[in-house]
């Protein structure tokens, strides 16, 4: 007979309290109960991160991979290494001296900046296996999306899946390494099995944003969807979920784009249809903080694009300053859009072709670094309406770019190397092997003079960022 769900959270909460020291040294912390997360209050609209902090994907909620002036960069070393319990599939944050890492293996980490040991772990579970999913390239499979930390609560979040195909909702005392509470998300399609959370947790007006996509292989009944819970972890979620009879999947490594007025930007994988209606799959949809949609576009080609698989959804679109938005997806043409008003099919301002891409993008100004799959990351130039491509990174470069002391830092995930490269011609100045595979998407997180990247075998921190 199947257990009853009130019995598994039980269990999963005694499995998070018994966290164990890393053989590093660090310190394990048991889970505080629930309740203690009651007088908790997200106040992130107003609080702003240290200069070395980077709490979240691409440091900011608009995800523009820019970090605040540092010293130029120069000459890269390898500052410290740490293995973890498992692959570091989402960007390493850091809040002041503490760089925060989850693992597949269903660890949060907490290691110090300086000397990478470990000053606090916590487990939330037992992670899937991947003889137990349906399809997937993943094993097993623990925590896949970055997390993100909040100033107003002083928590990090991450979701973690477990056995039994739950995703649960963790937020972590960053200070403490103390579990203050954990909470399953329902996914809104009904089918947490072939359900996989792979994109970066976004935070905007109090609350946290899980998104939802399919495992590799597109197996099982699922649809893309968003859900947005508490930043407290107490009261009622929202969401939203793609209008779409199957697939659909927002499961983009650079998760939701949200603007300073708080609305919600998510692109959407191919759905089941191949012929109109148009049913709101390869697309990127505008949503209210409360996940109401209030506008979303979709290519003309979409029709041809969900029969092959050259959709929106591999990659996070780009909002520029000036209320414009650039999506590129994996036919390889960009899109300009007004991001205020993503009236429908065909509703760009234009278009051009760029590349096929994967991940999260960088914003600097009118300049927008894309990561391609195949002949290396674009430096792309938005004019008025006018699309152009300035130049390609190296060919192997296939990661998410990011931008830091005068310089675009890109891996090769394939090689395990970073590349540090100049802004301006995209010209190698130097690179650096990482000893050890990258997760595919990779992409490194600055913080003063380090960079840092999550590996298959824990995190490296580089010197000379």
């Amino acid at each position: 007979m199947r257990p009853r769900l009130t019995a598994i959270l039980a269990l999963i909460a005694v499995l998070a309290g018994c966290s164990a020291a890393d053989t590093a040294g660090g310190k394990a912390h048991s889970a505080a109960p629930p309740t203690a997360s009651a007088a908790l209050a997200s106040t992130s609209q107003t609080a702003k991160p240290g200069a070395t902090d980077w709490p979240a994907y691409h440091r900011d909620a608009a995800r523009t991979g820019v970090a605040p002036a540092t010293p130029a960069a120069g000459r890269l070393t390898t500052a410290w290494q740490r293995r973890l319990d498992g692959a570091v599939y989402g960007q390493p944050l850091v809040v002041g001296g503490t760089v925060i890492a989850a693992t597949e293996g269903d660890s949060v980490y907490g290691l110090d900046r300086a000397t990478g040991e470990v000053r606090w772990r916590v487990r939330l579970g037992t992670p899937v296996p991947l003889s137990k999913l349906p399809c997937g390239d993943i094993d097993p499979l623990g925590i896949t999306g970055t997390p993100v930390y909040d100033p107003g609560t002083g928590l990090v979040y991450a979701v973690a899946e477990t056995t039994g195909f739950h995703h649960m909702l963790a937020g972590i005392s960053v200070s403490s390494g103390k579990l203050r509470f954990l909470r399953d998300i329902p996914t809104p399609d009904g089918h947490p099995r072939a359900d996989q959370q792979r994109a970066a947790l976004g935070l905007g007006r109090g609350r946290v944003y899980v998104a939802f996509g399919g495992l590799d292989g597109d197996c099982g009944p699922y649809r893309g969807s968003i859900v947005g819970v508490p930043a407290s972890g107490r009261g009622p979620m929202v969401s939203y979920r793609v209008p779409t009879a199957r697939e659909a999947g927002m499961w983009e490594a650079g998760g939701p784009v949200i603007g300073p007025d708080g609305t919600v930007y998510i692109a959407a994988g191919n759905g089941a249809a191949a012929a109109p209606p148009w049913d709101h799959s390869d697309s990127v949809t505008s949503l209210t903080p409360a996940l109401r949609r209030t506008g979303a576009f979709a290519p003309s080609t979409w029709p041809a694009d969900n029969a092959a698989d050259l959709d929106l959804g591999s990659s996070s679109p780009a909002l520029l300053s000036n209320g414009k938005m650039l999506t590129v997806g994996k036919r390889g043409t960009g899109y300009l859009l007004n991001a205020r008003d993503l009236d429908g099919v065909g509703s760009q301002l234009s278009m051009a072709p760029v590349c096929p891409a994967y991940g999260g993008m960088a914003v600097s100004g009118t300049v927008v670094y894309v990561p391609c799959e195949g002949g290396g990351m674009a430096a792309v130039r938005i004019s008025g309406t006018k699309i152009t491509v300035l130049w390609r990174g190296p060919a192997a470069a296939e990661g998410s770019p990011v931008l830091g002391g005068g310089a675009v830092w890109v891996p090769d995930w394939n090689a395990g190397v970073l590349y540090e490269l100049s802004p301006a011609t995209g010209h190698v100045r130097h690179r650096i092997s990482l000893g050890s595979p990258l997760p595919h998407f990779a992409s490194p997180s600055l913080s003063g003079r380090l960079a840092l990247v999550g590996t298959m075998r824990g995190v490296v921190a580089v010197g000379g960022a």
